[in-house]
């Protein structure tokens, strides 16, 4: 070449000459060519759960040398690196083992070759790679996906892999990394391993494990926090009137609203075929404790409901629910079930009582004598022309005691109703203190468990 030529070009004629590229480029063919590899993330792009896949956007740079692509600065105006086109030149054919498709990336046509032989190759790569999803921990889920950089071809002794920086560099390397999205980059870890395929050669093979973290806002705020309302609100649903409709009408509102907002959500959690996440059984169970609330309320709203037929209740209840079961409860509630239970005692002798004036004789006395006595008086009255008055008088006896009779059957039953809304009373309390510490109990383990799944 001239000497008036521009030096990049004498250069660059200078390098690609005699250069063939179809070869590695060392002299001594048992030389090893060393490639030194790096990554640094710049994108979590999307992490399908469903097909166990990993998207990420790296930047990728590798380094090699080349014993043919060598020259003195002097001799070229001091130059000592040079852009020279990809294709002109060996490159090892270093690819990702866990590669599941050809991503976006841009070409990059050019790669940078220093005066003593070094070539540097610098992309940005969008990878696409497979990975062991765990989503049982969802929304506070970390994961650990590796890429894995080897020659697909080239055993160890022709190429081996080294690191281009320390490891420790590349482990909390977040210079580059969008840190804005769902994801969070906790570090990257690196490992140098040998790997063969039945006892054939060794392989060189450079690991990075990639390592992140979902950040969790928004699924608490759209998914548990909703969930959450509703069942302190099916808590809350419980101070309503047992004795009253209105608890289950709500109830069956909250089980309806609950299944609603779980079909708008099923699209929201991520569904592996291996799998569960932790969040999707908390749904479920949040569901079975509604089913059980409602079924709870409507047991007690039969037992205290108001029926005529309604027998009375056992003493084995009374004894188990109304004395047993109030050591469970405040001293005052057991002060106010023992002083009901008193009052109801009163008055079923005062039904016994009346039961026995009750059973009076037609002309409402109990001594036979005196009824005697009034029979032979009213007779000598009949005798006296006063037949129809006596007539009447009786019939006025007859429907005032079917009267007395009635009212004290009536009252009888309001007894028994009054005694089974004491016992669903009590039964309710402590059902209650059940279903509510079997919800603080399943909270306090899920809070918990996510609390140590966040922190770590």
């Amino acid at each position: 070449p001239e000497p008036s030529e521009p030096t990049l070009r004498r250069l660059s004629h200078y390098l690609l000459a005699h250069y063939q590229k179809g070869s590695r480029p060392v002299r001594d063919w048992r030389t090893t060519t060393n490639v030194a590899i790096d990554l640094m993330v710049y994108a979590i792009l999307s992490v399908d759960e469903k097909n166990q896949v990993l998207t990420t956007y790296i930047w990728y740079r590798q380094g090699s040398s080349h014993e043919f692509l060598r020259w003195d600065p002097a001799r070229f105006d001091n130059l000592t690196q040079i852009s020279l086109p990809v294709e002109s030149i060996w490159v090892p054919d270093i690819l990702i083992n866990e590669f599941v498709d050809v991503g976006k990336s841009p070409h990059v046509p050019y790669v940078y070759v220093s005066h003593h032989g070094e070539v540097q190759n610098l992309k940005p790569i969008q990878v696409m790679t497979a990975c062991s999803l765990d989503i049982y921990s969802f929304p506070f889920d970390v994961q650990n996906c590796s890429l894995t950089f080897t020659s697909w071809l080239h055993h160890i002794r022709d190429i081996n892999l080294s690191l281009w920086r320390q490891p420790e560099l590349v482990k909390f390397d977040r210079s580059v990394f969008m840190n804005q999205g769902e994801w969070e980059l906790l570090y990257v870890l690196s490992r140098f391993q040998e790997f063969s395929v039945k006892s054939s050669d060794s392989y060189a093979e450079m690991k990075f494990y990639v390592v992140i973290r979902r950040r969790p806002l928004f699924y608490t705020v759209s998914l548990l926090l909703p969930s959450i309302f509703l069942m302190v609100m099916d808590i809350v649903g419980f101070y309503l009137p047992p004795h009253s409709g209105e608890r289950v009408s709500f109830k069956i509102t909250l089980l309806l609203g609950y299944s609603v907002f779980l079909i708008i959500v099923s699209d929201t959690l991520p569904a592996t075929a291996v799998g569960t996440p932790l969040i999707g059984i908390y749904f479920v169970v949040c569901m079975a404790l509604l089913v059980i609330s409602l079924t709870e309320t409507i047991l007690i709203v039969r037992l205290v409901h108001k029926q005529d037929l309604q027998p009375h209740v056992p003493e084995w209840v009374k004894h188990l629910l109304l004395e047993r079961a109030t050591i469970l409860l405040c001293v005052w509630d057991r002060k106010k079930f023992s002083q009901s239970r008193t009052q109801s005692l009163d008055i079923s002798r005062q039904v016994e009582n009346n039961d026995s004036t009750a059973k009076l004789t037609p002309y409402g006395c109990e001594d036979p004598r005196e009824c005697g006595s009034v029979g032979g008086t009213r007779s000598t009255l009949a005798f006296a022309g006063r037949t129809e008055g006596l007539a009447a008088l009786q019939e006025v006896l007859r429907e005032t005691t079917a009267i007395r009779q009635l009212l004290e059957k009536r009252e009888e039953f309001r007894d028994v109703a009054r005694e089974w809304l004491q016992v669903g009373y009590v039964l309710d309390v402590l059902l209650f203190r059940v279903y509510l510490a079997a919800v603080l109990a399943y909270s306090i383990t899920l809070g918990t468990l996510w609390s140590v799944w966040r922190d770590a």
